[in-house]
């Protein structure tokens, strides 16, 4: 069985916390993760009705991407929303763990989930904010044991390039060692120099999932000391960031495009600033509140910047730099749900994680209704 430091290291494989914006309350923020774990409710806010299906679930962690504690709690009682949703997830030991900024910056996260949601092609990065280094791993490996550790570096990450995965460079040559004394080596004996053929992998990791492709490497390896080495390189490193910058497969007029965006998210209306018979392609997203983004959006060159919370001087702004804006609400970042779900099951498989159960609320978390 797995337990919740298990789960939270295969989830941060992909959203880890350096990636969160500074200040941001991220992490386990109630409970205990030093525990088995069997089924686990994945939701993008934590109201007291959604610690009540947890409840109903027997679920032992959620995670959330709203943090449910943003400042500090002067008391913990019942007299309060967040008091409450203390006690019960205390009193039913569920732990809570939130997954905010650095779950939006996410490569897979919750933008690219909105950007795939509209359709968009060609995305990148709208506003960058943390750059993941590349570095080139070697590693030497008798000839027998080949497939075997190649295999576990792509399955880990390693070799990603562009559109294309598994990329390796593979040479033959003779390693050379002797093991001392005390040592139970896979190929030789004590006290006596061995030579081996062995190949010499070449491949590419960044900063981001080094650590995981290591291990992996390492656990794959039939020697007791792995030989390898890992060297930052000068290829420009993928950025990661807020937002997503991307392409409609045609032009099509902001209405309709409008429409789309309703459609998409599921939501019951929504709000627009601009032309509805422009002809918009160019499409910008951004997740939560994008106010701060919209001249980042225009300088980009978006035709739309979908998003959150916008503000009626914003709105002004935009229209002044000729950017239109679609506001469908902030809750549509429920996507993640599914999107977190989906993540969680393909590591688990990969990493052979069984025996946990991966829920999506179905609790409404949205405050707003519509006349």
């Amino acid at each position: 069985m797995a337990n919740g430091q298990q789960i939270i290291e295969q989830f941060e494989s992909f959203a880890p916390k350096k990636f969160a914006f500074e200040g941001d309350p991220i992490g386990l923020q109630i409970g205990t993760l030093n525990k088995e774990v069997k089924r686990v409710l994945v939701t993008l806010d934590v109201l007291e009705s959604v610690v009540d299906e947890a409840i109903e679930k027997n679920i032992d962690l959620i995670i959330a991407h709203h943090p449910p504690i943003f400042s500090k709690l002067a008391k913990v009682t019942d007299q309060s929303a967040a008091g409450r949703i203390v006690m019960k997830c205390i009193r039913h030991d569920i732990a809570v763990y939130a997954a905010h900024t650095n779950l939006d910056v996410a490569e897979g996260g919750v933008n690219d989930l909105m950007a795939t949601a509209l359709g968009l092609t060609n995305t990148s990065v709208l506003a960058p904010s943390y750059e993941n280094t590349v570095y080139k791993l070697v590693v030497f490996v008798p000839e027998t044991a080949v497939e075997q550790v190649a295999g576990a570096l792509g399955r880990a990450g390693a070799g990603h390039s562009g559109a294309y995965s598994d990329c390796q460079f593979h040479s033959t040559g003779i390693g050379q060692f002797k093991p001392t004394t005390g040592t139970d080596p896979y190929r030789g004996k004590p006290g006596q120099v061995e030579r081996v053929t062995e190949v010499r992998i070449e491949t590419i990791v960044t900063e981001l999932n080094q650590k995981q492709v290591i291990r992996a490497m390492k656990k794959a390896h039939p020697y007791e000391e792995v030989a390898y080495d890992l060297l930052r390189q000068e290829m420009a490193a993928p950025s990661l960031g807020l937002g997503r910058i991307g392409y409609l497969e045609e032009a099509i007029p902001l209405k309709a495009f409008a429409e789309h965006v309703r459609t998409a998210f599921a939501v019951e209306n929504l709000r627009f600033v601009g032309d509805e018979n422009r002809m918009v392609r160019k499409i910008a997203v951004l997740g939560g509140d994008g106010n701060k983004y919209v001249s980042t959006a225009a300088f980009a060159g978006a035709d739309v910047l979908v998003t959150g919370d916008l503000y009626f001087h914003v709105a002004h702004d935009a229209m002044a730099l000729g950017l239109a804006v679609i506001d469908p609400g902030h809750h549509v970042e429920s996507v993640m749900k599914q999107g977190v779900v989906d993540l969680l099951t393909e590591r688990f498989d990969k990493q052979n994680i069984q025996g946990v159960e991966l829920f999506v609320s179905v609790t409404n978390t949205n405050p707003f209704q519509f006349l």
